[in-house]
């Protein structure tokens, strides 16, 4: 049967920063194409679901699901600051955004949909929870 994990000298290219200049550079480095791709995935879900925040819904679940995946992969390699600097706070960080989930339960709210605005909250903290275990599993298994 084969093995699902990774090898962590694949990661060790990526140096290890703690409190210098360069933090800021790899956060913003990731943030780039993180917000890029949020916005390329919302607009392209948008026509598909019911309502745009359910395209939210499905970019800030999957980025859950990669973060628990980064977190992993971590703690299993050792203190990668750079790496979890670049992809865990820079790319994830920016791909998936709270203030907009909130704008979107709020906007609900407003329209009298109180039942759906508790659904997405509902559901976005328990998928959010069960994508994040779920990348956590896969990377610390090996």
């Amino acid at each position: 049967m084969a093995r699902i994990g990774f090898r962590c000298r694949l990661f060790r290219g990526i140096p290890d920063v703690a409190g210098s200049g360069s933090e800021a550079l790899l956060v913003a480095l990731g943030a780039i194409p993180g917000a890029w791709l949020r916005l390329r995935l919302v607009n392209h879900l948008k026509p598909m679901l019911p309502r745009k925040h359910w395209g939210t819904f499905v970019v800030n679940v999957t980025a859950c699901f990669f973060l628990g995946l980064v977190l992993a992969m971590v703690e299993r390699c050792g203190p990668m600051t750079g790496l979890a600097l670049l992809i865990g706070v820079g790319f994830l960080g920016s791909l998936s955004t709270f203030s907009t989930f909130v704008m979107e339960v709020l906007q609900e709210l407003r329209s009298g949909q109180v039942l759906l605005a508790l659904m997405l909250m509902i559901a976005s903290l328990l998928m959010g929870l069960l994508a994040t275990a779920l990348g956590y599993g896969l990377g610390s298994y090996g």
